[in-house]
């Protein structure tokens, strides 16, 4: 966070350290309040901080870096010195308002819950992935030829968790040069997806081979991780310079 003026970002934290941690004297608290008045985006940081902080009873224990706990270690060792005299010169200057070993040991403190917040935020990331990945099932979806007499066949076999497909395709005459084979995805009315005038997402556009096959991976449309939003799944031939205007009609085309 950028804040302008005289306050430091390194003193901005230990000021949110020492409010989550209820460790302002009142001066120290009267100075946070008006930074909150003046920047209300630092309310943000405290709730993120608290929110860190409620959930670390569950987080596995994280020893800060070796050079840092050394640092603090040491400073609490050290026996506290005797109130100095104060210069005048001094005592004209700003005072920090953090003695030292107070602030190494706020600044422990946020480096635990900084790295706490990480390893949250890692293992829900974790669980959100291998929750979708447990419940988005393989989709397989066979295609026919519209004339029963043509033997032409083609399966689509999709993985929704990645999106990604194996297009198959068996029996279909090669094409003249300037003509493409497009599979099509056709959605429901009510998908929140946009196609075409007919209701479809262009998703792959192919030739086949002289024996009449193709097999190849594909990219399929988010539609298919919900699988009651796809209609069929269908094959046009279409000009291979404008595919996309689907001017075709289907000539294979999944089961109703």
């Amino acid at each position: 966070m950028s804040i302008t003026g005289s306050v430091s970002s390194e003193h901005l934290q230990l000021l949110i350290a020492g409010y989550v941690l209820g460790d302002l004297d009142p001066n120290e608290a009267a100075e946070f309040e008006q930074l909150l008045l003046d920047h209300p985006a630092i309310a943000d940081e405290v709730t993120q901080m608290q929110a860190a902080l409620e959930l670390s009873d569950d987080l596995p224990e994280v020893d800060p870096p070796t050079h840092l706990r050394s640092v603090i270690l040491n400073a609490q060792a050290q026996p506290t010195p005797l109130a100095a005299v104060p210069d005048p010169a001094v005592s004209r200057t700003r005072r920090n308002p953090f003695p030292w070993s107070r602030a190494l040991n706020l600044a422990a403190a946020v480096l635990i819950v900084v790295l706490g917040v990480n390893n949250y935020r890692l293992r829900q990331t974790l669980q959100a992935s291998q929750t979708e990945t447990q419940r988005l099932a393989a989709l397989n979806y066979s295609l026919k030829s519209t004339e029963p007499t043509n033997p032409a066949s083609a399966t689509v076999a999709v993985n929704p968790n990645n999106l990604e497909a194996v297009l198959t395709v068996k029996d279909l005459p090669p094409l003249p040069p300037g003509k493409v084979y497009v599979l099509w995805t056709l959605l429901k009315e009510d998908a929140p997806y946009t196609t075409d005038a007919k209701g479809a997402i262009l998703t792959e556009a192919f030739n086949v081979d002289a024996q009449g096959g193709v097999a190849k991976p594909i990219v399929v449309p988010r539609a298919f991780r919900s699988e009651a939003l796809i209609s069929k799944v269908a094959v046009t031939i279409e000009d291979a310079t404008a595919p996309q205007k689907h001017q075709g009609k289907p000539i294979m085309v999944t089961s109703l």
